[in-house]
Parts: C-alpha cells; structure tokens; sequence
C-alpha cells in the first residue's frame, strides 16, 4: 500500500512494477542486472482518488498518462533497483499531491476609473507631442 496523504492511500492491485535493463551507470553491471523501474498505476480505476483529481491528474501527468488511463513512470537513474523502485514511487506520490491542490478561481477584476483616466491622459499628452513633431512650414 502506498500513503498519500492521511485520507488517501494507494492499494497494491493499482500497482504494477515491471524491471529492465538500464542505461546510464553500472558498468557491466548494466548488461547482467535489471536495475530500471517502471511503474504503472491504473489512475482512472482507481476508487481512493475523486474524480477532480483525477482530471487535474491527467493534466499533469501529459505524455505519461496512457490511452487505457493508466500512469506509466520510469527511472534508471541510480544502479540500484530498490534505489529506483523508492525514487519512482516518491515520484509518483508528488504527482498525486499536486493533483489534489485545487486551483483557486480566478476573479476577473476592472480597472479603476482613476486608473483608467491616467491611461487616457497620458496617451493623450502622448499624442500631442508626437503631433508637434515634423516639418515646420513657412509662417
């Protein structure tokens, strides 16, 4: 079982680890041992996560978010499989933390009618000297 947070946590059968060969460090070590991690979690299965969540979820996920609803989450970056397997799940917990952050609502604001007649003003005296500007004629 993987903790989110108090309320949320992730059953085993949503998980699915599978093991490959790494590039990267290890030396020989890379051709004999299957350091690599891939973690799949089924996301749009899952019962511990809200729909909102969900959503936010899949936005966040992008490219890793799978046409079945699934998460697919890589790392080959130590030599270490047990290394790799905690990295990907740590990965994985802040990718669901994120999702749960709702964003707050935008609220459309006017501009202030001070503000708005500084603006014209100045454009105003803007225009006037650029007029003044050219070719002084014969008086």
């Amino acid at each position: 079982m993987l903790y989110v947070t108090d309320d949320i946590a992730i059953q085993d059968w949503e998980l699915s680890e599978s093991f490959m060969r790494a590039s990267g460090p290890g030396g020989q070590n890379v051709n004999k041992v299957s350091s690599a991690v891939e973690l799949r979690f089924e996301a749009a299965r899952s019962p511990s996560l809200p729909a909102p969540v969900k959503a936010r979820l899949k936005r966040l996920a992008g490219r890793r978010w799978t046409s079945e609803g699934a998460i697919v989450l890589q790392c080959d970056e130590t030599r270490s499989q047990a290394r790799n397997r905690e990295i990907v799940r740590a990965r994985l917990v802040d990718l669901i933390a994120r999702a749960l952050v709702a964003p707050k609502r935008r609220i459309a604001t006017k501009p202030t009618r001070g503000s708005v007649r500084r603006r014209l003003d100045a454009k105003k005296a803007r225009g006037e000297v650029k007029a003044l500007r050219g070719k002084i004629g014969d008086e």
